[in-house]
């Protein structure tokens, strides 16, 4: 992702900013509002990204769309304004996200399910990261049809495979052996 060292650098000056004004996690959840709505509206992320909208017009677009947000985000707006890099922005508010769960000492788990985890499964799946992991974690599900059943766990550099696509593979190995 292009920018992404300056990314880092925005994200690190506001999470001093917000720490120092007490608003660290209002701030986070605006940075979580603001990445996943560019993420998943592309005439939005569009707009930032294009060359020929002026800074002036962008700045005024993203403080109507994110009306609500922290006095610490609009500064950011502003200062994106004054330096022309808005198109950074989403990296911004993924960076942020990353560094405020690093200081808060949360770790993401990422599960991969075949379909949408409900609350059986989610309860099956702590139970195994409590014992890889001693962190609050947050788990981020992404549904793969392909791995049939069961779950694959990552954490960090950690991955434990429990799917059933996994067990086929596995018992394949020892018929052909």
């Amino acid at each position: 992702m292009a920018g992404t060292r300056a990314a880092i650098r925005y994200a690190k000056a506001i999470l001093e900013i917000s720490n120092s004004k007490g608003v660290a996690e209002a701030v986070n959840n605006d940075m979580k509002l603001i990445a996943s709505t560019i993420n998943g509206n592309e005439e939005l992320n569009t707009f930032i990204q294009s060359p020929t909208t002026t800074v002036e017009v962008k700045e005024k677009a993203l403080l109507e769309v994110f009306s609500g947000v922290n006095g610490v985000t609009q500064g950011l707006f502003h200062l994106l304004f004054e330096n022309k890099r808005f198109e950074i922005l989403e990296a911004i508010a993924l960076e942020y996200n990353k560094l405020s769960d690093e200081m808060n000492g949360i770790e993401i788990a990422k599960v991969t399910t075949a379909i949408p985890m409900d609350a059986a499964l989610e309860a099956k799946v702590l139970a195994k990261v409590a014992t890889l992991s001693d962190k609050k974690i947050t788990i981020k599900n992404n549904v793969d049809p392909s791995i049939i059943g069961g779950f694959i766990l990552r954490i960090g550099d950690k991955q434990y495979n429990a799917s059933v696509a996994n067990r086929l593979q596995v018992l394949k190995r020892e018929f052909s052996n």
